[in-house]
């Protein structure tokens, strides 16, 4: 055995892909434990449906990594395949070649990353160098592809991934990010032109890109993670692995269809879903947090569910990804049995997840700006007119002329309930418990608000209004909420699940888990998970 093999094989502390920053929103490297925890649970699906093989024994399997970064996947792939194959190919330099020249490949995201994840693989950013580990590649690239790749423009965005021209269309001295394995219609002959032949995959795993920031052309930055997904489903690989956000479940934007896509397919067979990112990618700033799917081609059936947030216990349960009634993914294996016993008391049918419309308390409240003015709206300091109207804006309050509102009109002369569109400030990051929705507030007949409330009513009291208002104050109203918010963002739709009661009464908890016959381990969740109403987020 050679010595540059020995040093790629022997354990090194600290690991140095432990100590690298991430680079960008788009460059997030993988820590290598949480690498080895997703190939851990490709393993076990692996041997479970192979008679208890080991995958890391089987010298024909090709492993595909096609957004490689740090090359993080793609290193611990070839160390656990250069153990399992010692039997079956005793010389270390035959395994070594065999391993990186047949088994596993990868596609670079930017020139940069491209030759970090060659160096972390071959021990070279050459993988014909003299100091690389393989023996047999003749080009630099080795099994790592990188070319830049330019974007397809239409009417000043990418056709494939939505950027913009304003922003993307740049000098041959900066990267593009037009990531190759979404820029095109044919990903099957795409792959055969970078690697060569009828290439097929038995796995693809990695750590897509998430976003991308248009740098100001736009209200946020869009998500692209869905498109990595997709494409490699249409690569039809055995086994599918990703680490993404876990927005998804229940919104983000432009990713409805990826959402009914995902949760219609019954071959997704594990999601293992951490509360907080920060458990995953220390650092990094993810408000939803992530989660590793398990897509299986083979072998459809139900889904294990596991949830995990710091030293809490992990919450297990194998279930249907979509039940019946829910058009999204119901995240808290507990939630789903409350939120069951809530809709089965309002319906009376113990096994659909939606509420009737003249039940729903969705309907209470307004769409985002729902009396016409932005969040950066600012009113006069001073009343000027008798029927001026008083709006509760970002900030603080301000006045407005009655005859300049034109919007929200069946609102402006009644009580209502103001709640902000925002969430808690919790910064970046998902702790637990926290309030789930801003402190909501009563207002009164002539009192309007911007963009950054949302307007909850008509009441036709103020003791309707306030009884609503005792109402969202409750720890399992918010909860409801939370089962279908995949953001910090408080629009119309998270209310759902929540029904609507009778405005006659302060509501507590005691009365609405008393209403839905909640159990002691079903309230200590809820308590568990959502904060009292009042309570320091921070």
């Amino acid at each position: 055995m050679n010595t540059q093999v020995g040093f790629a094989l022997r354990g090194r502390n600290p690991d140095v892909l432990t100590c690298i920053a991430n680079l960008s929103n788009d460059e997030v490297f993988t820590p290598p434990e949480f690498a080895n925890r997703m190939l851990d649970n490709l393993a076990d699906a692996w041997a479970a449906n192979h008679n208890g093989a080991n995958i890391w024994a089987d010298k024909a399997v090709k492993f595909l990594d096609p957004f490689t970064k740090s090359g993080v996947f793609l290193r611990e792939i070839t160390s656990r395949l250069t153990a399992g194959l010692a039997l079956e190919m005793p010389d270390i330099q035959t395994r070594v070649d065999h391993i990186l020249t047949q088994q596993v490949f990868g596609v670079g995201i930017t020139q940069l990353t491209s030759l970090l994840a060659r160096r972390s693989l071959y021990c070279s950013k050459h993988a014909n160098g003299e100091h690389s580990i393989a023996r047999s590649f003749e080009t630099d690239q080795g099994n790592i592809w990188f070319e830049r790749t330019d974007h397809t423009w239409t009417a000043g965005k990418c056709k494939y991934c939505a950027a913009s021209k304003d922003t993307f269309d740049r000098g041959e001295g900066l990267e593009t990010h037009a990531y190759a394995f979404i820029h095109t219609d044919d990903i099957k002959t795409r792959i055969a032109e970078l690697f060569g032949g009828d290439m097929h995959f038995d796995v693809i795993i990695g750590n897509p890109p998430y976003q991308l920031d248009d740098g100001g052309h736009g209200t946020s930055a869009a998500p692209i993670y869905q498109l990595f997904v997709e494409q490699a489903r249409n690569l039809e690989p055995r086994y599918l692995t990703m680490v993404i956000p876990s927005r998804w479940f229940a919104g983000g934007k432009g990713l409805d269809e990826f959402r009914e896509s995902m949760l219609s397919d019954s071959r997704l067979r594990s999601i293992n879903d951490y509360l907080s990112a920060a458990d995953v990618f220390p650092g990094v700033g993810l408000k939803g947090g992530v989660c590793f799917f398990l897509w299986d081609k083979d072998n459809p059936g139900p889904c294990r569910v596991a949830t995990n947030f710091k030293d809490w216990p992990v919450s297990e349960a194998t279930r249907p990804l979509l039940e019946k009634g829910a058009d999204i993914f119901v995240r808290f294996n507990e939630g789903l049995s409350i939120l069951r016993k809530v809709t089965a008391q309002e319906t009376g049918q113990d096994e659909v997840l939606s509420l009737p419309e003249k039940k729903r308390f969705d309907r209470l409240v307004s769409s985002r700006k729902p009396f016409g003015l932005e969040t950066k709206f600012k009113g006069k300091t001073k009343k000027h007119a008798d029927d001026d109207l008083m709006v509760f804006q970002n900030g603080g309050t301000g006045y407005v002329a009655r005859n300049a509102i034109t919007s929200g009109s069946r609102l402006v002369d009644k009580w209502k309930v103001f709640v902000g569109r925002a969430a808690p400030g919790t910064g970046n990051r998902d702790t637990y418990p926290h309030r789930i929705i801003s402190t909501p507030f009563v207002a009164g007949p002539g009192s309007i608000s911007s963009e950054t409330y949302l307007c909850i009513g008509p009441f036709e009291t103020k003791g309707e209004a306030e009884s609503a208002l005792s109402y969202l104050t409750c720890r399992l109203t918010r909860l409801l909420i939370l089962l279908h918010k995949p953001s910090q963002d408080t629009t119309r739709k998270v209310y759902t699940f929540v029904p609507t009661q009778d405005w006659t009464k302060t509501w507590t908890d005691a009365d609405l888990y008393d209403r839905y016959g909640l159990t002691v381990d079903e309230i200590d969740f809820i308590e568990k998970i959502v904060r009292p109403m009042g309570g320091d987020d921070d």
